[in-house]
């Protein structure tokens, strides 16, 4: 395909001409300015809780983080341990255990953020509390522009029952929210 500049060729004065192998020209079309893009995502960030679907959703997240040249958050939020009233027999763990519990998915999160390829910068942290609110409170935080998320697809009695992080996410996030389904076709 060949571009060159003829008169009455649309709006930008561009029309393309399509040649054969020996070089004729054998059909032209004009040439439609390309409209500029208009979102600019300086920050993506994709919870990440280790799984299969957590794992696509990052995929997803790398491909917008490149495209766009946006930094890349990986968080792992860890819900505290707290114990029912019924078992004030068990003893508490020491104040000091939570700390080589969060080292550790914190070493094991930066791993797979320098497993993201396309010269994407990444960021992994690991903080505690409940995933969903630890999620939009860090997206606040960090004025984050898109938050990328998987859902596992629990219906029913589970949903029910376990609730939806990737839902309590959508409804309370400060910024928009792409949610990767696990069982649905890829487009990235």
């Amino acid at each position: 395909m060949n571009a060159s500049n003829t008169p009455g060729a649309g709006q930008s004065g561009v029309k393309l001409v399509v040649t054969g192998k020996d070089g004729h020209g054998h059909a032209t079309a004009p040439a439609t300015p390309l409209a500029p893009v208009r979102l600019h995502l300086r920050k993506v960030l994709v919870p990440v809780d280790f799984s299969e679907p957590s794992r696509k959703a990052l995929h997803y997240a790398q491909a917008f983080a490149e495209q766009f040249g946006a930094r890349l958050t990986l968080l792992h939020v860890v819900e505290p341990l707290s114990y029912p009233p019924d078992f004030a027999v068990v003893p508490l763990l020491p104040p000091d255990a939570e700390g080589p519990r969060l080292r550790e998915l914190t070493k094991h999160l930066e791993e797979l953020g320098r497993s993201v390829g396309g010269g994407v910068e990444t960021e992994a942290t690991v903080i505690s509390g409940r995933p969903w609110q630890g999620v939009v409170d860090f997206a606040k935080e960090s004025d984050t522009d898109l938050i990328i998320v998987s859902t596992h697809g629990y219906t029913g009695l589970k949903h029910v029952l376990l609730g939806s992080v990737a839902e309590k996410i959508v409804r309370h996030a400060p910024c928009p929210v792409l949610v990767v389904r696990d069982e649905e076709h890829d487009f990235a």
